[in-house]
């Protein structure tokens, strides 16, 4: 697919002038798996290390979805969703040094002050005054204007001449599967692996662990169209999990199981493939946003000598990421599939919450 390159200095003076104004449209978690398009306060600066950003693309996340399915009660009613976008400084606090208005910026998914033991750790993901804040517990990107609390830390200058549907990726996607999913699963050279769940997440955790040479790469999913992807993504073989006996296949077609197993689903059912796929001095890898407890097997597991790993990510690989993506080394507009303007984001996230049958991955919204 070939996607608009929209380089900085393009950007016009309209675009990046603040208009006065008291509401905006924004996407509003109502509770109960409702969600509306609404009328909302302007976002303002609070503290002076605020910044007030024009949102120019945005997209959904599966946590979105998963709020809305009840997994995230931290999410009060009233909250404007979303944690991902681009987009321009329009006002910033008298203490943000690293930004000015008129600047195109990547938003982080990750609130990171900078300064606490959490973040001078890079658990930024943990930081005290932040973390998962955004379309969490504070107003979010789905909407055409945002406050990033620590923009300084919180935010990165976009590059020129880079794609910025391809720019979008960085907020969340991209380091996520590639910390939590195969940083954290200690992907090496040579190495069998298997991600389980051919969703945005496993997608990007597929194309991110090419970076390390594994010597194959197992994509395990119900979606054929999903798996079909994953090959052209980098994926040496696929298990249709819902016409084949997925532990069995692996168990069949290596010595003792996969080096790394990365669950990128959240659900009981992927988990466990992921532990009894897994061989001795293995990694299980989970990425995916679990709702529900799920059965560890203990009994067969604490002989092997594995290692499970979970967690929130932290961010702190999207300047590798972002030098990379500018050498041309990873393509994440693969990822994309379809385009909405940001007040058709309702019909956006029926899109995406029925993918089987839309073939969604992930959706770029425009302002």
């Amino acid at each position: 697919m070939s996607l608009k390159t929209v380089s900085l200095h393009k950007r016009t003076s309209n675009e990046i002038t603040s208009d006065i104004k008291t509401q905006i449209n924004a996407l509003v978690y109502k509770g109960n798996g409702r969600i509306d398009f609404e009328k909302v306060a302007m976002p303002e600066i609070n503290e002076a290390t605020d910044a007030i950003v024009k949102i120019v693309k945005t997209t959904i996340c599966g946590t979105d979805l998963g709020i809305l399915h009840g997994k995230t009660p931290s999410v009060k009613p009233g909250t404007i969703l979303g944690h991902e976008g681009i987009g321009l400084i329009t006002e910033t606090g008298s203490a943000v040094t690293h930004f000015k208005k008129g600047d195109l910026v990547i938003i982080s998914c990750i609130t990171s002050c900078g300064t606490c033991d959490y973040c001078k750790k890079q658990l930024y993901g943990h930081c005290t005054d932040g973390g998962w804040i955004l379309g969490n517990l504070i107003n979010g990107t789905q909407a055409e204007y945002v406050r990033i609390p620590h923009a300084d830390t919180s935010l990165y200058l976009a590059p020129k001449e880079v794609s910025e549907d391809a720019l979008v990726m960085l907020s969340d996607i991209l380091p996520t599967g590639h910390e939590i999913g195969v940083i954290n699963g200690c992907v090496k050279p040579g190495d069998t692996i298997a991600i389980v769940g051919a969703g945005p997440i496993g997608m990007a955790a597929l194309l991110t662990a090419q970076f390390y040479s594994p010597a194959k790469i197992y994509m395990i999913d119900l979606d054929e169209n999903r798996l079909k992807m994953a090959v052209e993504m980098g994926a040496t073989a696929t298990i249709n999990s819902g016409i084949e006996d997925a532990i069995q296949r692996i168990k069949d077609e290596t010595p003792d199981g996969v080096d790394v197993a990365i669950e990128a689903v959240g659900v009981p059912a992927t988990f466990n493939i992921c532990q009894q796929i897994v061989r001795p001095g293995g990694h299980v890898a989970n990425v995916g946003v679990h709702g529900k407890p799920v059965s560890l097997e203990i009994q067969d597991l604490w002989i092997k000598n594995i290692t499970i790993t979970m967690g929130l990510v932290n961010t702190n690989t999207t300047p590798m990421l972002l030098k990379t993506l500018c050498s041309g080394k990873i393509n994440p507009e693969q990822l994309i599939t379809h385009h909405f303007k940001l007040d058709e984001i309702l019909k956006a996230y029926e899109v995406f919450g029925n993918a089987s049958k839309s073939k969604a991955l992930k959706i770029i919204l425009s302002n």
